[in-house]
């Protein structure tokens, strides 16, 4: 008999590391063809986000992570809150520019662990989230997804989503720029 599937508020050191790994493995599988080889093996560690996950649940700064598990083995974390107006993860190389957008909700990151893709499991989460952010009292929500990455943006689409235009120059070592397109939808 398969494991039931649940959901649960990233609070603990364990959830940190799992949201962590899972962002890491899907920076590494998604990223490779757009991004620096050597910055992905440089800087994209399974424990680069613990300490911004750990960070933003102790400061309460309105960014929630929330995992979805099968029993015991994390499948895939979204991280969710209010509009950034400051960037969440100083120091990084991401730098959104939210004018504007202050009163909307804003998906931060949502990685599927890539041995768990193509399961229904994003939809899952996308789901609990969206009622959420509605619960919130937020009328429409926007996510950045990098231009090249066609599977995202199609996920997106598919739940409600759509380009609105805008979208941020994400600079990245050894001359890359990434482009992230800012897609909306409304609650």
């Amino acid at each position: 008999m398969e494991e039931a599937l649940h959901l649960v508020d990233a609070c603990t050191e364990e959830h940190f590391r799992a949201m962590s790994l899972i962002h890491a493995l899907g920076w590494r599988d998604t990223y490779a063809h757009c991004l620096p080889k050597g910055y992905l093996e440089r800087e994209i560690t399974d424990d680069r986000w613990v300490e911004v996950f750990r960070a933003n649940y102790e400061s309460r700064n309105g960014c929630h992570g929330l995992l979805l598990y099968r029993g015991s083995t994390p499948l895939a974390c979204i991280n969710y809150g209010p509009a950034r107006q400051v960037n969440y993860n100083p120091g990084e190389v991401c730098r959104f520019h939210n004018e504007g957008y202050e009163d909307y909700g804003e998906i931060a990151s949502f990685y599927t662990h890539p041995a768990h893709r193509s399961r229904g499991y994003g939809g899952i989460l996308m789901e609990e989230v969206l009622g959420h952010l509605r619960e919130a009292g937020f009328r429409k929500v926007f996510v950045f997804v990098l231009r090249e990455n066609e599977r995202a943006r199609n996920f997106y689409a598919a739940h409600g989503f759509a380009w609105d235009g805008t979208h941020a120059d994400i600079p990245f070592p050894e001359d890359t720029v990434c482009v992230d397109l800012r897609y909306v939808r409304a609650l």
